[in-house]
């Protein structure tokens, strides 16, 4: 190899590494925004975290375990020990504001988040905010490998729902939104 032709070949291999890598960052990032079903990625190792409460550390995650008493509508459930958590990133249709009608859906909505959540023990992410302006826990909810928040809103349940600074999941929400709107599933397809 001639002397000029080093550092090009040197160069050439670095700008393949490179590519490799950022193709395997783009792949693990984009991987859960593609998938056309609700997923969680799941580390295979849990390990304990050492607070008061029921905490797990599932790869980088940080999920506190709690078992849902009651569903209150389509995003709003009641967990042990009294307190009430709001859905993160996602709106249904109303049911139980004074103030309001029950609205288009919102019945169908509140019936399916009971059948995926009550009596079951589910694990919350917590995102920026710890509660919102009504003392509402703010919070992504799993249940087993179902991630709620997602499920409702790709399943024509709910709308995508951007409250900033708690936007996580928020590009995920909008192109499940946008599935369920095209294809028409849901409230799309009644309301």
């Amino acid at each position: 190899m001639r002397k000029m032709d080093k550092p090009l070949f040197f160069l050439g291999i670095l700008l393949i590494i490179i590519g490799f890598v950022w193709g395997g960052i783009s792949q693990l990032t984009n991987k859960q925004n593609i998938s056309p079903t609700p997923t969680i990625i799941v580390s295979p190792t849990l390990t304990p975290v050492p607070t008061a409460t029921q905490s797990a550390v599932l790869g980088e995650k940080v999920y506190e375990e709690v078992v849902v008493e009651e569903v209150v509508d389509g995003d709003t459930i009641k967990i042990a020990g009294g307190k009430t958590v709001r859905c993160i990133g996602i709106n249904t249709p109303e049911t139980v504001d004074p103030r309001r009608k029950v609205e288009c859906f919102g019945k169908e909505a509140s019936a399916k988040n009971k059948e995926l959540a009550e009596g079951k023990k589910v694990r919350l992410e917590k995102d920026i905010s710890e509660i919102d302006k009504f003392g509402r826990l703010l919070r992504y909810v799993y249940v087993g490998d179902i991630f709620v928040n997602d499920f409702l809103v790709r399943q024509g349940f709910a709308y995508a729902s951007s409250y900033p600074p708690d936007i996580k999941y928020q590009e995920q929400f909008k192109k499940a939104e946008k599935e369920a709107r095209e294809f028409k599933i849901g409230l799309w397809a009644s309301c």
